[in-house]
């Protein structure tokens, strides 16, 4: 029930002065009620609403428990209704009512004013100035005319606080209030711009807006510093976080040389709570049409499922034009089935022409690989249930039909690990898997002096069955901070297929025939005592600790004696006979503060960040509220700052108990663990210095270094640089990749050939070397101007791959962003890309330079 206590108080002279808004910085002039003239005011007539007097007496009231105080120079009471002059306030909870003249019903709580009539207040934090209006406090509906108003914004003298996720401001002719949260306004405007002057607004007929929920705009103009854009009959926003409502979207607009110019559109389609879809085109008028969909479920907290589609009908290019069309569709999905996790992530791809042509990402455009796998998992007690079906296809060119395919379908692992053997020292554990297994390869060319040589293509029966199993015991001993492990594992594989007559580069044929493979493998492993020392001086405010942790492990394999004979699938495939040994050591530097630290909170530029960048989730309406405004969490006080691995290997058989080929890539178990090139092509005691460095003197801060050195020629097989560093609103990214990747000598046998006949050739190492730089300033949502950009150089080509540029500028309601980009793609694409972006707060985006697409 609403208490009825109030007071009243008559003041001989003017005891408030109207506040002025920060955003609505006008009021409507008295001699003119119906003007709409915005006047501006100035800082000094900005005192704090608890400064009246009026303010300091209902705030005294509240104290004792009344909640309605009403101020005026003159009023007339009769029974419940209150004529009121001069400098009226009315207090009433939330509410403040002002204006010159008002009457007022204490029974209803409706009151009317007029002159410099204002609202304040509300569970919304309305703010609401008019020449007139009407307003019922209890059931807080009213009608103004001639307004000028914000909600969701709360006013404190200067400072300006959000209170809703769809602050907005308005103006109209006549504005109804019809519910606690809706807005009606007529012949009206309505921005998040500051006032008088706004950079934008919406000029309506009619305008109806839930706070908190949805915005409907009826009959209006885009205007764009005061300058009519877009003429829209009908506009919906859905503001709330988790309102979606169905309907057309933003169009977007571009040019590009190679596409020409673009236009394309949208529609969302709302389906219910957990479901929605986007289905949508695009012209490009020197290449035909593309198509877009995306399909987004989310029944709960642990499931999802998000498919996406692309496509492109192209008439063509060149003389006579050659089509580079195709369809790429993605499905990520992940739920639980009584107990099991299942998860599957397709990619379906029809052409790398087409990727190559049409994907907006250049790292993305140059990646040959489609990896398509689901899988269904249950962990419990220490054992692990898997069933998967994988497809993994690698496009040797932009020819059709070249491309390796590899089927895992179906497949049934188990797995567990380490179990105490009874009472005794020893540990068991075991890995099994049966697997369904095909592979395709094409037929492939490659010219070694002055002979074209090709392969003859492969393939594999539709399911080759393979069953392997590997049980294992190990006895874990300690003494004295020594730790020594022995270890024993016996190997057992049945194929279905065999492969028969492999030569040179000729991939042999698979036969009908099984085959069994058996190895036992022994190792043991001695890590002696870490050695360790914390350093008594400070240095950069820290104390700081060393820590080096040396290991030596000895491997043994024998039985594999049918490596030849062995169809290669994965990782399964390629045992090896190996004899020998491991050495290395791991040395970390830690730190920890001796005092606070202020955090540094900037927003990092994400696509900068060279090696690091983190992809976008695909999991649907996965997002961080903008608004949230969550404080700056603190860094660890202790971290580790430097890990540096060292490690080699040292074979006593260099030729792998046969296995090895000479002058052909051969990969085994033992070279793909360890190094970034897995093949050897020749014998070798010595396996190349691996080196591996990472620096993280924050999280906004590192680098790595990976290199592997090879003694036995005297050269860099691989080198990786990564430095990423963020400070203040400055983002570096910089990295630089070296390859230097041994090629097949020897014999070919030929299929087809440019000369008769072999012939034999000595071949020097493929190099790669390419640069990646990136630099920003900025972010995405800063007040003024931020801009980005990076490349990526090909020294070896000496060409730039690919340059982005991208400018913003945000004012206090709305922004523009630029872009240029520039791509050279083998001999597919020589592309130049400029691209536009207009932004308004809380209502959206509209251009051609999608989110996913930004440096920043």
């Amino acid at each position: 029930m609403t208490g009825r206590n109030r007071i009243l108080i008559t003041a001989a002279v003017l005891c408030h002065l109207l506040v002025a808004l920060p955003l609505v910085t006008s009021q409507l002039p008295p001699e003119d009620p119906a003007s709409k003239t915005r006047q501006d005011q100035s800082p000094q007539a900005k005192p704090d609403v608890e400064e009246t007097p009026c303010a300091k007496a209902a705030a005294a009231q509240r104290e004792k428990g009344n909640v309605e105080t009403i101020c005026a120079i003159q009023q007339e009471e009769q029974g419940p209704v209150y004529k009121l002059h001069g400098a009226v306030e009315i207090y009433y909870g939330t509410y403040v009512v002002r204006g010159d003249d008002a009457t007022y019903n204490s029974d209803t709580k409706e009151v009317t004013a007029q002159g410099h009539f204002a609202l304040d207040g509300g569970p919304n934090d309305d703010h609401i100035r008019a020449s007139r209006g009407s307003y019922n406090l209890d059931l807080e509906t009213g009608k103004f005319y001639d307004v000028t108003g914000t909600t969701g914004i709360r006013f404190r003298a200067n400072k300006v606080l959000l209170t809703s996720s769809s602050p907005f401001v308005f103006t109209g002719k006549r504005v109804e209030k019809v519910s606690e949260d809706r807005y009606l306004v007529y012949d009206g405007t309505i921005t998040t711009c500051e006032l008088p002057h706004p950079k934008w607004e919406f000029d309506a007929r009619k305008v109806s807006v839930e706070v908190g929920g949805n915005a409907e705009i009826y009959r209006s103009a885009f205007l764009l510093h005061g300058l009519p854009v877009l003429y829209f009959p009908y506009v919906t926003h859905p503001v709330e976080k988790e309102a979606r409502e169905s309907g057309f979207l933003m169009p977007a607009a571009g040019h590009s040389s190679s596409y020409g110019y673009t236009f394309g559109d949208a529609y969302y389609w709302a389906i219910n709570r957990m479901m929605d879809a986007t289905i949508g085109g695009e012209y490009m008028s020197l290449r035909g049409g593309s198509q877009r969909g995306e399909f987004r479920l989310r029944p709960s907290e642990t499931s999802y499922v998000d498919l996406n589609y692309f496509g492109v009908i192209d008439r063509g290019i060149g003389t006579p034009p050659v089509p580079e069309g195709g369809e790429n569709a993605r499905l990520n999905a992940a739920g639980n089935l009584d107990g099991f996790r299942a998860v599957t992530s397709v990619d379906y791809l029809t052409s790398y022409l087409f990727r190559l042509a049409f994907n907006e990402v250049f790292t993305q455009a140059v990646y040959s690989e489609v990896k398509s796998d689901a899988f269904l998992s249950k962990s419990t007690d220490g054992f692990n249930i898997n069933g998967f079906a994988e497809r993994y296809q690698n496009f040797l060119s932009t020819t059709p039909g070249q491309v390796i395919t590899i089927l895992h379908t179906p497949s049934f692992d188990t797995s567990s690990v380490d179990h105490s053997l009874g009472h005794s020292p020893f540990y068991w554990s075991f890995d099994e898997s049966a697997t369904g297994l095909s592979r395709s390869e094409p037929s492939q060319c490659a010219t070694i002096g002055t002979t074209q040589s090709c392969t003859l293509p492969f393939r594999t029966a539709t399911l080759v069955g393979r069953f392997d199993l590997n049980p294992r015991i190990s006895l874990p001993l300690l003494f004295r901070g020594w730790s020594l492990r022995p270890e024993l594992t016996l190997h057992e594989t049945y194929y279905t297929q065999r492969l028969v007559g492999e030569s040179g580069a000729d991939p042999g044929t698979a036969v009908s025939n099984d085959i069994n493979r058996r190895a036992l493998e022994t190792a043991v492993q001695l890590r002696p005592p870490p050695l360790e020392r914390v350093f008594d001086k400070e240095f950069l405010g820290r104390k700081w600790k060393h820590v080096i942790e040396p290991k030596v492990t000895y491997r043994y394999v024998t039985g594999v004696n049918n490596y030849p004979s062995i169809l290669k699938f994965d990782e399964r495939d390629i045992l090896s006979d190996t004899n020998e040994v491991e050495y290395g050591f791991v040395s970390r530097l830690y730190a920890k503060r001796t005092s606070a630290k202020t955090e540094d909170c900037e927003p990092v530029m994400k696509g900068l960040m060279v090696g690091g960048a983190v992809p976008e989730s695909a999991i649907p309406w996965q997002h961080i509220n903008p608004l949230s405004n969550a404080p700056c969490a603190p860094g660890p006080s202790s971290h580790e700052i430097v890990t540096w691995e060292l490690a080699q290997k040292y074979f006593l058989d260099p030729n792998f108990g046969g296995a090895l080929i000479p002058g052909q890539r051969n990969v085994f178990t033992t070279t793909i663990d360890l190094t970034g090139i897995a093949f050897v092509t020749e014998p070798l005691h010595l396996s190349p210095l691996v080196s591996r460095l990472k620096i993280e003197t924050s999280a906004r801060t590192d680098a790595e270094w990976d290199l592997d050195y090879d003694f036995q020629h005297n050269r860099t097989n691989a080198s990786t640089l990564l430095a990423n560093y963020h400070i203040g609103q400055v983002t570096i990214g910089a990295g630089d990749a070296f390859l230097q990747i041994p090629v097949q000598t020897g014999v070919l046998p030929t299929a087809s050939s440019s000369t008769s006949g072999t012939s034999t050739s000595e071949a020097q190492p493929e190099v790669f070397n390419q640069f990646r730089f990136g630099l920003g300033y900025g972010s995405l949502t800063r007040r003024g101007f931020s801009a980005a950009s990076s490349f990526g150089f090909d020294s070896e080509a000496k060409q730039l791959q690919f340059v982005n540029a991208q400018a913003t500028y945000n004012w206090d309601c709305c922004g523009v962003t630029l872009a240029y980009r520039t791509y050279t793609v083998a001999n597919v694409r020589n592309e130049n890309l400029f691209l536009l972006t207009f932004t308004l707060a809380n209502i959206g985006s509209f251009g051609s330079l999608r989110p996913q697409d930004r440096l920043y």
